[in-house]
């Protein structure tokens, strides 16, 4: 794959084989971001997962101490008080049977969907429709549930999801360029203690492998796991 020259300058500032301690990997990303926009901050752990064993598909969210940057677009899925708790904590957009339908008809300005669970039924006849989407609310992520108002709240207060991939991968972004040193290391601790903490008991070997930082369009940064358990 052909590199621009940006890119080039910046990969030069990055020895490949080192894994760079916390500080000085958060110091990089940000030395090395070259485009002209706030860039999204990536972490990237491969971990000694198959997703194709149930105990192995982890998913899950977690709010970041600091946000990503972004402020989402929350639709919820309610009827009567849990639609007007929805209302009063922030939501872009509340309803129900409507709503639903709405979507269906291939409306998706949001980002993420929160529904009580007795909506579930109607809104998972959408499954085709949200699934390759990443749009299923799901009750590991805390977007099936009944406590609409914390699910709101997390969510504009920078909750991520993350999840395995097919070869065993999870992405997940945790700022952007602009944000302090302080700011970008706390939320990559944050994330990984998670990760750590929902090893599988399965897993044989080393659990996680590798943990790269990366901001949009430029090389990663590798980190050197002990400089996250010691933070």
């Amino acid at each position: 794959m052909k590199r621009g020259k940006k890119y080039l300058e910046a990969a030069k500032l990055i020895d490949k084989l080192n894994r760079y301690s916390l500080t000085d990997a958060v110091d990089l990303v940000k030395k090395t971001s070259f485009v002209k926009f706030d860039a999204t901050v990536e972490a990237a752990f491969r971990l000694n997962l198959d997703p194709r064993q149930a105990r192995q598909n982890l998913r899950g969210a977690l709010v970041l101490p600091h946000g990503t940057g972004k402020v989402s677009r929350v639709v919820v899925i309610a009827q009567g008080d849990k639609a007007k708790e929805a209302e009063a904590a922030g939501a872009d957009y509340v309803g129900d049977a409507e709503l639903i339908q709405k979507i269906a008809g291939g409306w998706f300005e949001f980002d993420v969907i929160v529904a009580t669970p007795n909506m579930m039924g109607q809104l998972g006849r959408l499954g085709r429709i949200l699934g390759p989407k990443g749009l299923m609310p799901n009750p590991k992520t805390g977007t099936v549930t009944m406590d609409v108002e914390k699910a709101v709240h997390d969510i504009k207060n920078g909750k991520i999801e993350y999840r395995v991939d097919k070869v065993g991968n999870i992405h997940a972004p945790i700022g952007r360029v602009s944000f302090t040193k302080e700011q970008l290391a706390e939320n990559l601790v944050t994330l990984y203690k998670r990760l750590a903490q929902i090893k599988p008991q399965t897993v044989k070997g080393t659990y996680i492998k590798n943990i790269t930082l990366t901001s949009s369009m430029a090389p990663g940064v590798k980190v050197d796991e002990d400089s996250l358990k010691a933070a």
